[in-house]
């Protein structure tokens, strides 16, 4: 998730060394779903999930330091369009930072995905990527989130969410129904790779695949 990347000083030089999202992981626990970014297995599986190479506007929430993001940037097509949304402006900061002009960095609540991507012209996604930790928050805040991404979604859109907990996965269900998983052990912690996809337009029993 430019001009800015001169005023970030020592915290550009932490970044790929993880300290710094330790940091923010100590000081907003609730709003990090790990102590440590992505490892590249996991981030290759997700990427792949979600058919990122052939989406033309691809949604990322929770970006953190930008691990995923670059990886999803070198694997879209070169016309296609990223949106990153994080909360954390310490994050958004770093993510701003990435040179790419296919890359749109926004700070704010992914409850408002569908003023988000109207406020940039996006169309509706074919690809939501998730690393935001559901297990952190309320029901009804996992709830709000999940059906704003079912909304977004174009048909047969694809929603991935990697995951240490699995209550993303109660939270889906009645609203975009059955989930595929896969687990990824090349991660610290192991993680999970829930995906769904849309049919029909609607969400409410949606079947999924990894094919």
């Amino acid at each position: 998730m430019n001009t800015r990347r001169e005023s970030l000083g020592p915290i550009t030089t932490i970044m790929n060394g993880g300290l710094f999202f330790f940091q923010e992981f100590l000081k907003h626990p609730l709003q990090i779903g790990s102590i440590i970014p992505s490892s590249q297995a996991l981030v290759k599986k997700v990427i792949q999930a979600a058919k990122v190479e052939s989406a033309k506007t691809i949604v990322e929430l929770g970006p953190g330091t930008g691990c995923t993001t670059k990886a999803i940037l070198k694997a879209m097509q070169p016309d296609a369009k990223l949106l990153s949304i994080e909360i954390n402006p310490n994050f958004h900061k770093i993510v701003s930072s990435i040179e790419d002009q296919r890359l749109i960095a926004h700070l704010g609540d992914a409850r408002k995905l569908s003023e988000i991507l109207e406020k940039y012209g996006l169309k509706a996604p074919e690809a939501v990527i998730s690393g935001i930790p559901f297990s952190t928050m309320s029901e009804e805040c996992g709830s709000q989130i999940i059906q704003a991404i079912n909304d977004a979604l174009a048909p047969n859109g694809r929603f991935v969410a990697y995951q240490l907990s699995k209550r993303v996965i109660s939270l889906c269900k009645p609203i975009m129904g059955k989930e595929k998983v896969q687990l990824e052990f090349l991660n610290i912690p192991p993680m999970r790779v829930c995906l769904w996809e849309k049919k029909n337009g609607n969400g409410n029993g949606n079947r999924c695949s990894c094919q």
